[in-house]
């Protein structure tokens, strides 16, 4: 699923083929699936150690959680209940496509300070990076909810008349195709990153799917460098 309208964003008729990554699931709970290219019709059960590609599609069921890293990216996404989202979409630097549900996504710095593009799109906008750890959330009507915990998080409206606008750490925003982002402070609220593990939004309600029997999947799972083991 590509996100709509991007007039500025494929300025260029004859772009380069799109790179074709490698992705890995470093840690799966319950029940995840994929689906290779995007055919939901070879749908498989996704395990721990499993490799992915460019156009997959990833599917977590209501309590299934995933940890999908690419490395060449330095680039992880925690992958949260009853989500969906596309790995890649061909457009330049986007790494996943948020279709529903939630995630938190972190950043880490590029080997050699490359200064390759790396972003997730979202319903009517596109998330670019520094540096940066941050969750996103999208609702059945496609609108989003960013919550920004380290760096700088660009939105890139796609949508005409729309205006981009950063978010720095300890803010959030809420935006869609038609609704104009703003930035408003978390910590105001008492919201935080493990706010956001437990399945909190920082307008104080709950997401669905976002707390699972037995814990929650942030305070088991890694949330930077190094490995961690989901807590069953």
């Amino acid at each position: 699923m590509i996100p709509m309208c991007l007039p500025l964003i494929l300025g260029l008729i004859q772009a380069p083929a799109p790179e074709m990554l490698v992705y890995r699931f470093d840690e799966v709970k319950r029940t995840v699936y994929r689906w290779p290219g995007g055919d939901q019709g070879k749908e498989t059960k996704a395990a721990r150690g499993d490799a992915a590609r460019s156009g997959d599609m990833v599917r977590t069921g209501w309590l299934g959680q995933t940890v999908i890293s690419v490395p060449d990216r330095n680039a992880r996404f925690e992958v949260f209940a009853d989500t969906q989202v596309q790995l890649s979409s061909g457009e330049p630097g986007v790494l996943v496509v948020l279709s529903h549900g939630r995630l938190k996504a972190i950043f880490q710095a590029l080997v050699g300070g490359t200064t390759v593009e790396r972003r997730v799109a979202v319903p009517g906008a596109l998330l670019a990076v520094r540096g940066t750890k941050y969750g996103v959330e999208v609702d059945k009507k496609g609108k989003s909810t960013l919550a920004v915990f380290e760096g700088v998080v660009e939105v890139l409206c796609t949508s005409p008349g729309m205006q981009p606008i950063k978010v720095k750490a300890g803010e959030w925003s809420t935006f869609g195709p038609e609704v104009q982002p703003k930035a408003e402070s978390m910590h105001a609220r008492g919201f935080g990153e493990q706010s956001w593990g437990q399945g909190m939004r920082p307008n104080g309600t709950m997401a669905p799917g976002g707390m699972s029997p037995g814990g929650t999947m942030p305070k088991g799972m890694p949330s930077g460098g190094g490995s961690g083991h989901m807590h069953h």
